[in-house]
């Protein structure tokens, strides 16, 4: 069964740490990009991070370059989200998500091929 599966979330203060992680366990040969988007309450769904196939492009919001690294592993069926100096501002449901088509910041929700079941993120003043 193709599925997205995230995992890492949890609750911290300002200023503290956190790894998402995110398997695609039917990914498909297909899929040229991994990445994140985010949603807060009230708010709509935002582009986080995405990174390419092979590893070698990225792309992150502005509210997070420097804070966030986003990565896959060797077999490319998981993407990690490394995020440091995390503030309030960051609290949010993360999906993860896949796309045939490049993912950066002026990706759209149309453009996704596959969603997570999110993962939820908060922090602490």
């Amino acid at each position: 069964q193709v599925q997205l599966v995230e995992s890492g979330g949890g609750f911290v203060q300002g200023g503290g740490s956190l790894r998402l992680s995110c398997t695609d366990s039917g990914r498909s040969f297909t899929s040229y990009y991994m990445g994140w988007f985010r949603q807060a309450p009230g708010k709509e769904r935002e582009f986080v991070a995405a990174v390419s196939w092979g590893g070698d492009t990225t792309y992150y919001r502005d509210s997070v370059k420097g804070r966030f690294t986003i990565s896959r592993n060797n077999a490319k069926d998981t993407v990690i989200l490394q995020m440091n100096s995390l503030k309030p501002e960051d609290t949010a449901v993360y999906y993860c998500v896949t796309s045939r088509r490049v993912m950066s910041p002026i990706t759209q929700g149309d453009d996704i091929d596959k969603w997570g079941k999110g993962t939820l993120v908060t922090v602490s003043s």
